[in-house]
Parts: C-alpha cells; structure tokens; sequence
C-alpha cells in the first residue's frame, strides 16, 4: 500500500503529515514555508509513494468557506497543474489547530514551545489525517 500525504495550507506555513504504508497511523512530517510546498512534495513523491493526499478546507462554523478557502482553492489548482495523477480528497478542517494547541498543552509542552506555530500546523495537519482515517475505516 501506498501512504496518505495531508496538508494543513496556510497563508505563511504549511504543515505536513504522513500515514505508515498500511495507512494506519498519521504522523506529522514537518511544516515548511508555503511558497515551497510544491517543490517539496515534488521531492517527497520521488522518494516515496503516496496513492492520495488530503488537503483542509476551512469552513466558518455554519458550513460556508472561511476566508482563508480562497487562498487554498488558488493552491490546490496549482497542485493538481504540477500533479495531475495524485488523487485529492477535502476534508474539514475545522477546529485543528485549536485542537493541536490543546494537544500541545495535554503534552505538558512549556509556554515557549507552545508558541511555535509550525509545530501547531504540523500537529492540524496529523489530526487532519488522523480523521480521516479513522472516517475511511
């Protein structure tokens, strides 16, 4: 089997996780500039094989697109331009990052490390990818 690639976009950083083979697990894998993201997958798909990715699409709490939904939707026809092969599934992205910042503070992470936002969006995107297995299964 192949692993699931998912991405928590945003505006400045990108966090990035992976599944295991068996697509079991989610793991974080890092969080990189954002003007970089293609060019890194590009690395990572030559070196890895990755069947799917996952790509957070920001909702307000009524279900409309956030306003942030625009800046992800202009990166996601950029990604299927470099990647027309990689399938690509949207998944509500609701609540990630508040959820990473309490999963941070459920670690016993000290204040200054709860402060790092890469290490935030990196943990969004493994509950991002988490969900979505668990919701696959």
């Amino acid at each position: 089997m192949a692993r699931i690639l998912a991405i928590d976009y945003g505006l400045k950083r990108t966090g990035i996780a992976i599944t295991d083979e068996m697509q079991l697990i989610a793991s974080g894998l890092t969080t990189i500039p954002s003007e970089t993201v293609l060019a890194f997958l590009k690395d990572y798909f030559s070196k890895e094989k990755v069947e799917k990715v996952i790509i957070g699409e920001p909702k307000q709490m009524d279900g409309t697109p956030s306003e942030s939904a625009i800046i992800i939707d202009k990166f996601i026809l950029l990604f299927q331009k470099e990647f027309p092969q990689m399938l690509l599934d949207r998944v509500d992205e609701r609540f990630t990052s508040k959820m990473a910042f309490q999963t941070m503070l459920d670690s016993g992470l000290k204040k200054n490390q709860r402060k790092n936002k890469a290490l935030i969006d990196e943990i969004a995107a493994t509950i991002m990818l988490q969900d979505y297995l668990q919701y696959k299964r």
